[in-house]
């Protein structure tokens, strides 16, 4: 059995906890002046890790590889963002790709 006051309290912790820091960082701006090397290192750090979310979620399915389709498909989506195409056709190209890979039999 799940003890409900203590799960209501961690959800408002956690709101609590959220709301504090999505406030914080208008009210502070002009208060804490951060370094221009830090804001280019959050900057690149951004990008480091948003790339390997996509490496992970497009080379691996479960606890092994994903095969040849899905990274095909994420690349062509790469490609279509590069070349600045809406993002519903991004995405629709993506899962085509994949579809069509796979109706085709590769994995």
């Amino acid at each position: 059995m799940t003890n409900t006051p203590l799960l209501l309290a961690g959800i408002g912790v956690l709101a609590v906890g959220t709301f504090s820091m999505r406030f914080a960082g208008p009210a502070l701006r002009s208060r804490v002046e951060v370094p221009e090397r830090a804001q280019k290192l959050l900057a690149a750090a951004a990008i480091v890790l948003l790339t390997a979310l996509v490496a992970t979620a497009a080379l691996t399915a479960g606890h092994g590889p994903a095969g040849i389709a899905r990274p095909a498909g994420v690349l062509v989506g790469g490609i279509l963002a590069w070349r600045k195409v809406p993002f519903v056709l991004i995405v629709v190209g993506a899962a085509a790709t994949a579809a069509v890979l796979r109706l085709l039999g590769v994995p």
